[in-house]
């Protein structure tokens, strides 16, 4: 089921909410309400998966409640089971086909239907077992864990939730009385995330699957027509994921439950360690504490921590896909952090000053371009489509200027034709509509305040960066009313086509 359905908007999400608080008097029964709710949500995609995740849930739970108890030799098996879990629906026939061809064995390999949101209950229930050995956290009641587990906002495209932060939520006797504050919170962000993904992810869209998938077709796209593509694939991705973890954020608060921020305005970072503190960052607290961290981090020399940081960002390129593409995705990730942080350290050594508000427009500058470079093997199907549409960024494939931007631009563009620049038809459909998508959303991406700045006086989420509330403030007014009901309208009537979000894939 999905966010941006008529049928989640209309019958599911107010179902689930009308009779959560007629039992909120009843805490145990509104919370197993609110969990069997869960189950149903995620069973809508394909309920053949529901007995997977009950089996899983049920194993975790056994584990943790083992371990608590002081059997902690049981994490070894415990994490054995959710990567092996974990290792098969998502790695074997990536693994497997890579053998095979390396081997030539000629298998006959099937696909394996990847089961949604996987990895997002895999690595709540892997942070759960290792918070419990740490002596962290603690949960005995199972329809209590079965609640932390399957909570359908976070279940199937995260954030990666910790114990200690959500179960003490469904201990308050307010959680089960419905607020005025939290309704007002609560759809003030939903709307501006299902607007978000209504009328911006889902209106730049089609513009980048005829550059990726141009190589397939035997066409190499030009200069213009890849920088479109990764542009406009760069957008897509910055609005569709926001747009999920801003959707989440809202509906979880609509129950009184306040989740951790995952999306903080990415690509305003001035370096890749920043980028990485606010993109997706639950999945960057969980590879920070439960890997790179006991890998020894940075407590073991600078190679050690270079290495720590290769392997982590590996990891968590194969976390998001069983692909090279995501490999590669992930080292690059690698060794940007890497330059970031030997930068760091030569800068301090060197005494170096930081160059002011000159350094923060070239830091950005030089983060956003490393970053759109290494989505492209994001996004690429394979690794011949990726190398094609880069190929094509660097000039390597021509550069045609479409032909009909010639007459826009008058004389300077009939300068640039008589000097040699070519003015063609383009092997992929950018128009003028392409272009004014991706300038319009990247302004926005680069000096619009998010919802959380905007929104800072009322505590939208956990965990968010210290940093000022917006000038622009929000308030539970009329004034902010009535534009905010104008979005959710607008998104609403155009909910003709239902789109996944692109973090289910994951």
């Amino acid at each position: 089921m999905l966010f941006n359905s008529h049928l989640f908007l209309f019958a599911f999400l107010p179902c689930t909410l009308i009779v959560f608080f007629l039992l909120g008097k009843r805490r145990e029964m509104a919370a197993g309400w609110l969990a069997v709710s869960s189950i149903v949500f995620y069973g809508y995609w394909n309920v053949a998966y529901v007995p997977l995740l009950l089996l899983s849930i049920l194993a975790n739970y056994a584990f943790g409640a083992m371990i608590g108890r002081g059997r902690k030799n049981l994490l070894v098996w415990g994490l054995a089971f959710n990567l092996g879990l974990l290792g098969y629906y998502k790695y074997a026939h990536f693994f497997l086909s890579n053998l095979d061809q390396l081997a030539g064995l000629d298998w006959q390999i099937g696909r394996i239907v990847l089961p949604l949101g996987i990895s997002f209950f895999t690595f709540t229930q892997i942070a759960y077992l290792l918070d419990v050995y740490r002596e962290e956290a603690k949960e005995y009641r199972f329809i209590h864990y079965l609640l932390f587990v399957t909570y359908f906002p976070h279940l199937i495209a995260g954030p990666i939730l910790h114990h200690k932060e959500m179960m003490p939520q469904f201990e308050r006797k307010s959680t089960f009385e419905p607020r005025f504050d939290n309704f007002s919170v609560g759809l003030t962000i939903f709307f501006v995330g299902l607007f978000k993904k209504v009328m911006l992810a889902d209106g730049i869209s089609g513009y980048v699957a005829p550059v990726f998938g141009a190589h397939a077709s035997g066409i190499e796209p030009s200069f213009v027509d890849a920088w479109c593509g990764a542009l406009a694939y760069t957008c897509q991705l910055y609005f569709d994921f926001s747009a999920y973890s801003d959707m989440a954020v809202g509906i979880s608060r609509l129950f009184g439950i306040t989740l951790p921020v995952n999306f903080y305005s990415p690509y305003q970072a001035v370096n890749v360690i920043e980028f990485w503190r606010r993109w997706h960052m639950t999945l960057s607290r969980f590879l920070r504490d439960y890997l790179y961290i006991p890998l020894g981090g940075n407590r073991k020399g600078k190679a050690r921590r270079y290495f720590n940081l290769m392997a982590t960002m590996l990891l968590g390129g194969l976390w998001h896909g069983a692909g090279w593409t995501f490999v590669i995705w992930g080292g690059l990730h690698g060794i940007y952090l890497a330059i970031n942080h030997g930068w760091h350290a030569l800068k301090k050594s060197l005494g170096i000053p930081d160059m002011g508000i000159v350094g923060r427009f070239f830091g950005r500058t030089a983060t956003f371009l490393s970053i759109v470079a290494a989505w492209v093997f994001f996004r690429a199907e394979d690794l011949g489509s990726a190398f094609s549409v880069l190929r094509g960024m660097m000039g390597l494939n021509g550069v045609i200027i479409p032909d009909f931007w010639l007459p826009k631009w008058g004389r300077p563009g009939a300068w640039l034709s008589s000097h040699g620049m070519h003015f063609g038809s383009t092997a992929t459909p950018v128009t003028g509509g392409e272009v004014n998508w991706i300038w319009i959303l990247l302004a926005l991406v680069w000096f619009a305040p998010n919802i959380y700045r905007i929104m800072g006086n009322f505590e939208p989420a956990l965990n968010l960066p210290e940093e000022k509330p917006a000038g622009l403030a929000w308030k539970p007014n009329w004034t902010w009313a009535v534009p905010v009901a104008a979005l959710g309208f607008f998104s609403i009537i155009n909910m003709n086509k239902e789109s996944a979000f692109l973090y289910f894939q994951f």
